[in-house]
């Protein structure tokens, strides 16, 4: 029996270490617990919904000690013992860290640490760089003090030197037979034909509940297995491939080959102003307050707004992927991620440059971030400017060079470019660590009072750089399009996986667009990667190898718009909508009856099966 109870011991250990974990995550977030006014029963019961997969997570990692055990049944092997300890403080160091991240990552991205996430710590520099150094101190002070005391509690209440030979024969064959099988059935989570995975966590409408319940080591343990099995196949695969692409083509049909001219000029200057985490809830035409953006707010008397625009993805390198090669953003993995695939893929810089444009590139931080660096060159910008292009003086942060220091140098150099050009640029203040200069003078509104408030000196520094354009001769033949990269937690509470969240602002303006569009909303249903095939049609470029991408000026042009979730995506139409979660599975949110969901789901599942497929085949 001493082997057995060593094991059990073991197991409480880490029972209890998983509990007092996803503890700290819900004290962390208690504001937002008590913002979204959630029960304290529910609160409650992410530890009951928790324990299934806690252990079946312990019973994976009681297997290394299992063995070591069964080797000491039968030869003296002391030291076996510290390997043990060895091992526990090892895994015990990997779980705390996964599970410090993770607080830090859910402020951010509402979401669980997964691959996608890991793949940014390639780069540690640039992660940390992002993070606020209070923030920083914390994160350490979190690791450090957890494990050490929780290592020491192990030592002190659950170790125990097994003395194995006091054992009966009986006892040990007993172990060596039974512990394998309660241990398979543990990490099975039972008896029954479905093994457990994610989903059986999954409890409750409130994503923070779900985050909490599911464990962190078990989580990413099998995000990262997934990834790699995606590299083989297709992880988001639910019917043959020729009826999904068969249905791809049909939602992807256009009626007839025409647009609404929108431009006064043939062949017009293009600024491209990429707007860090810029959501509609910082706008107050969309579904903003008033105040947080109020330069924003009256350029917009001066342009068409899109007012059912939706980002694909949640990262700038997502964005990037959708604005210059027309590709959704992918579940699981990103572009970037991937330059053996960028050959594959059409650029709207190149044909650009082709059709005679200049092109460059402006960002106040490093161009390596993300890789992007990477995929700007391979887009074949004319010119590249980043952190280190800027002159010393400007006001920097941890990350660059902030947005005062960016609009100003546009604002000088875009009149010394070579026209007609193309310039693209990339905002930085409005990305933690919010370190800019200035006053914070949103106190109003919470949470995310620090974003509002970066978002503001965005938008005063955007309307002082417009101030300063206008004046230029070349203000009159330019077009520029002001969007959101991506979206960004807010005032108004709303989930990661809402389509509420993932809307976001796109604006047209300028000298070159017709008066009688100005001041004027276009309520067409679209996202950014619909924007390479509508500039192009506006310029009489082809488009035709941008499969992804359709002309929203095109007043047949069909209406959806998507958006992928690591474990799913979101699909909507004019009139309904649904987000589906491949790993439990089920419609996690929708406006329709359960009986009326089947041909909307299925029109989501054939359009991410077929981007996911073309993906891995390019």
């Amino acid at each position: 029996m001493k082997q057995f109870i060593h094991l059990i011991r073991q197991l409480v250990f880490w029972m209890v270490v998983f509990a007092v974990e996803r503890a700290v995550f819900l004290i962390y977030y208690s504001g937002q617990l008590s913002g979204e006014e959630i029960p304290f029963s529910q609160i409650l019961l992410s530890f009951w919904h928790g324990l299934r997969l806690d252990l079946s997570t312990a019973s994976y990692i009681l297997v290394i000690p299992f063995f070591l055990l069964l080797i000491q049944g039968f030869f003296r092997a002391g030291r076996l013992n510290l390997l043990n300890k060895i091992f526990t403080f090892l895994v015990l160091f990997i779980y705390v860290l996964v599970s410090v991240s993770e607080i830090g990552l859910f402020g951010e991205w509402k979401t669980k640490l997964s691959y996608k996430a890991l793949v940014y710590l390639r780069h540690p520099a640039e992660v940390f760089g992002s993070v606020p150094n209070r923030d920083l101190i914390l994160f350490f002070s979190l690791l450090g003090v957890q494990v050490a005391l929780f290592y020491w509690i192990y030592l002190r209440f659950f170790y125990r030197r097994p003395n194995i030979t006091e054992s009966s024969r009986w006892e040990k064959a007993a172990f060596a037979i039974l512990t394998p099988a309660l241990l398979f059935a543990g990490i099975r989570g039972g008896v029954g034909e479905i093994p457990i995975t994610a989903s059986d966590s999954y409890f409750s409408k409130h994503n923070i509940l779900n985050v909490a319940a599911v464990n962190n080591l078990y989580n990413v343990t099998f995000s990262i297995i997934d990834y790699y099995q995606i590299e083989e196949q297709n992880y988001f695969h639910f019917m043959p491939d020729a009826e999904a692409l068969a249905i791809v083509n049909q939602i992807q049909e256009t009626k007839k080959d025409t647009t609404v001219n929108i431009l006064n000029t043939d062949k017009p200057n293009i600024v491209l102003i990429l707007l860090e985490s810029w959501s509609a809830d910082l706008i107050e035409t969309l579904s903003g307050d008033a105040g947080i953006t109020p330069r924003f707010h009256d350029l917009e008397k001066e342009g068409l707004l899109f007012t059912e625009f939706y980002a694909s993805g949640n990262r700038t390198q997502q964005a990037l992927g959708s604005v210059f090669s027309g590709l959704p953003a992918l579940p699981v993995t990103t572009l970037t991620d991937h330059p053996e695939k960028y050959d594959s893929l059409p650029s709207l810089v190149r044909l650009l440059n082709r059709d005679g444009y200049y092109s460059a590139f402006y960002f106040g931080g490093d161009l390596n971030y993300g890789n992007i660096k990477s995929y700007l060159i391979y887009n074949g910008f004319d010119k590249l400017v980043g952190w280190e292009d800027f002159k010393k003086g400007l006001p920097e942060g941890k990350l660059g060079v902030h947005d005062e220091g960016l609009f100003k140098r546009l604002a000088s150099d875009l009149g010394k470019l070579s026209r007609p050009f193309f310039l693209a640029t990339l905002t930085l203040s409005s990305h933690p660590p919010y370190d800019y200069p200035g006053p914070r003078p949103i106190d109003w509104l919470e949470p995310e009072t620090e974003f509002l408030n970066s978002a503001h000196y965005t938008d005063k520094w955007l309307g002082k750089f417009f101030d300063e354009v206008r004046k230029k001769d070349w203000y009159q033949n330019t077009l520029f399009i002001l969007m959101a990269d991506h979206s960004h937690p807010s005032q108004k509470h709303q989930r990661i996986d809402e389509f509420g969240y993932r809307r976001i602002p796109l604006l047209l303006l300028g000298g070159a667009l017709k008066k009688e569009y100005r001041n004027r909303q276009s309520s067409h249903l679209c996202g950014n990667a619909d924007v390479p095939a509508t500039l192009l049609r506006q310029l009489n470029i082809p488009h035709d190898e941008f499969f992804w991408s359709k002309d929203m000026l095109n007043p047949y042009s069909p209406q959806f718009a998507y958006f992928e979730l690591t474990d799913g995506f979101g699909w909507k139409r004019p009139d309904h909508y649904i987000v589906y979660n491949v790993t439990v599975p089920f419609v996690v949110l929708t406006d329709l009856p359960k009986d009326k969901i089947d041909d909307l789901k299925k029109e989501g599942q054939a359009y991410v099966q077929v981007l996911f497929s073309k993906f891995l085949n390019y």
